[in-house]
């Protein structure tokens, strides 16, 4: 077998989102090369045996899935791990990655909430040369001024255009390991909180300096004023709350329904959507307004000497 060909892709996931997985795995599926062998690893402390047995059903002759349980892993950090709204602690997991493969040197991270409308070998293959990263900006960020100044002022990168998003990474695990990534993480959980995009931040605070920028065709998030051409679109992220399960008027919602159809969750998802009640949609526009209240509040906190000659 020709290592070359083999493509390690992460996920990590609990119970309530594995019906978004399968929808992620199916496109995936599609548009596979037969010429790969597509290696997916889910990890979870959370999934029960039903729905491992039903996402297991997208395997095929060149697609494996393992289930990789990290309870026994994170069991003496997890309390440290801190998440806010709907986020869960398995947003933190793909931090954990290059020490938990060291037989890997390269890998792909992608979170549950995508759409793929290409090979996404032709991701992997991308040349991020020793960077530790391949990303694509944030583009929520790059829309809300109160994002942009949070992430140069606490976070501290040198330009808000090149916060990148963490649902969608090209992983040097080879160069994280000598970087000794998962080492300098959990150092600065110990001295550091950041209460807006959590692990994201950790990853951009970390990184920056070492991250090769991905065309945003890779991670084309549902934002009305940004809006692509279809033909240029290779993998949909329905982040933050644009969750077409959630709400109507979601950009590219088509796509995520055409996909939800083929699996055997689609009856699930649609429960889902046709129960979100007015007051959870609310909620979910409340919770948008009041992170950009948390981001200049912690902006707010921080001297300012961007524009210091």
């Amino acid at each position: 077998m020709n290592k070359e060909k083999i493509l390690p892709i992460f996920f990590a996931v609990d119970n309530y989102y594995i019906p978004f997985l399968s929808v992620t795995l199916k496109s995936l599926s599609d548009h596979a090369s037969k010429d790969n062998i597509y290696v997916i690893k889910i990890l979870y402390t959370d999934i029960n045996e039903e729905n491992k047995e039903k996402i297991k059903k997208y395997e095929k002759e060149n697609i494996s899935i393992e289930f990789v349980d990290l309870n026994y892993y994170i069991d003496k950090i997890k309390g440290k791990l801190y998440t806010r709204d709907y986020y869960q602690k398995s947003t933190y997991f793909r931090l954990f990655i290059p020490d938990l493969y060291p037989q890997y040197n390269k890998a792909l991270y992608l979170d549950s909430d995508t759409l793929i409308l290409d090979d996404i070998a032709n991701l992997y293959n991308i040349d991020i040369g020793n960077n530790l990263l391949g990303a694509i900006p944030d583009k929520a960020v790059q829309t809300v001024p109160e994002f942009q100044e949070y992430v140069e002022k606490v976070v501290g990168v040198a330009s808000y255009k090149k916060y990148f998003n963490a649902g969608i990474l090209v992983m040097n695990l080879d160069e994280l390991r000598k970087f000794k990534f998962q080492e300098k993480f959990l150092y600065l959980l110990d001295t550091i909180k950041y209460s807006v995009a959590q692990d994201q931040d950790y990853l951009n605070r970390l990184c920056k300096g070492r991250v090769k920028i991905i065309n945003e065709s890779w991670n084309v998030m549902p934002i009305d004023h940004l809006k692509v051409n279809l033909e240029n679109i290779k993998l949909i992220h329905y982040n933050l709350n644009y969750k077409p399960w959630h709400f109507d008027n979601i950009l590219y919602k088509d796509f995520f329904w055409d996909y939800a159809k083929k699996t055997e969750y689609y009856q699930v998802i649609k429960n889902i959507k046709d129960n979100y009640t007015e007051d959870q949609k609310f909620n979910d526009l409340e919770t948008t307004k009041k992170l950009i209240e948390l981001a200049k509040k912690e902006s707010d906190c921080v001297g300012d000497d961007r524009n210091i000659k």
